[in-house]
């Protein structure tokens, strides 16, 4: 496959640009169907005039439907984004980079879909769908899935679908978040991501972050306890990776405990742990939920991070050996893969 789409490149370039543009379309309205011809072009960054004639083939190709609500994809069209998923990878170079960002994060699989989150909202509801394609390929019979919170795993939970199988399906908070944004609450995610998986859920209602003396006395509360050791008795875990100083700010952390994260120069986030470049815990938040020792016991890790905004955080929270399925995006691979070039030359 790689050698036809290389002879490809060199005899018909052409070709693949225009693959690649309808491709792209296809994709996106995909990801929010129904969607106008206006909304789409500026989506997309491409004239109304141009659209117009890609959309009108498509739908000769009986590819998408024009409907008074919007365009969406008829059945063909779904079908076809599915069979050139892995084509379109080796088109786009993903899959070459997939293999040199796991080989330099020493992981046994990464997924990176196209774009920039940082750039194009609509590519974090694309890994949202690959972080639930992912997740569905793990479960078996009975399944625990933990949830955290944030942007990234709200749009995981806005692509989740039933599972065909039926397969029994309970969702945890993986963490407490009372005090944070409530729609990126770990429970208000664990609730939509159940409900759209036609599952189950429980809820944790305790704080995000804890004194060590409230952190003691509340995981004894029977009901909370209960809760707990359900969460940990995950088989899987899905989480983001958040900035430092972004997550710091965003749970209105104590200024003693963001003096401490700044001066220790933390870079990544995840489980209310913060590390530094190398992967070292400088500051953990007491916080009742899953704890990073847990993981060890944990069969199925999903990280879900995007945007070249968080490469840094990706690599320095994969400083450390992580039994973890990586799903991110171009802008972060190619970020992180240029500032380790660029180490590499100094």
């Amino acid at each position: 496959m790689n050698q036809l789409i290389q002879a490809q490149k060199k005899l018909l370039p052409d070709l693949l640009d225009v693959m690649q543009k309808r491709y792209k379309i296809l994709q996106y309205i995909r990801l929010t169907e129904p969607i106008g011809r206006r909304s789409l072009a500026a989506s997309l960054g491409i004239s109304e005039r141009i659209l117009r004639a890609e959309v009108q083939f498509l739908k000769e190709q009986n590819l998408l439907e024009i409907k008074t609500t919007g365009m969406i994809l008829t059945l063909e069209g779904s079908n076809l984004l599915k069979v050139l998923e892995d084509t379109m990878k080796d088109v786009l170079g993903l899959t070459h980079l997939e293999n040199t960002l796991k080989e330099r994060l020493n992981l046994d699989e990464v997924i990176i879909v196209s774009g920039d989150s940082d750039q194009s909202p609509w590519v974090k509801k694309e890994m949202g769908r690959a972080a639930v394609a992912c997740m569905k390929n793990r479960f078996t019979g009975e399944n625990i899935v933990a949830v955290t919170g944030g942007t990234t795993l709200e749009a995981v939970a806005e692509m989740m679908t039933p599972d065909s199988k039926n397969r029994k399906l309970l969702f945890v908070p993986a963490r407490g978040g009372l005090g944070e944004n409530v729609r990126n609450q770990a429970n208000t995610i664990c609730a939509h991501m159940a409900e759209k998986a036609s599952g189950t859920y429980r809820l944790l209602f305790v704080p995000g972050q804890l004194s060590k003396e409230a952190y003691s006395s509340i995981i004894e509360e029977p009901s909370i306890k209960e809760v707990l050791q359900t969460i940990q008795s995950s088989s899987m875990v899905i989480h983001g990776i958040g900035d430092a100083k972004t997550m710091a700010e965003r749970r209105n952390t104590p200024k003693e405990d963001l003096k401490k994260i700044e001066e220790n120069e933390a870079v990544a986030e995840a489980f209310g742990y913060y590390f530094d470049r190398h992967g070292e815990v400088i500051h953990k938040v007491h916080s009742v939920g899953i704890q990073l020792e847990d993981l060890d016991s944990i069969p199925n890790i999903i990280a879900v991070a995007g945007g070249s905004s968080k490469a840094d955080a990706i690599e320095a929270y994969f400083k450390k050996p992580r039994n973890t399925v990586l799903i991110t995006d171009e802008g972060a691979a190619k970020q992180l893969l240029r500032e380790a070039s660029s180490l590499n030359i100094n």
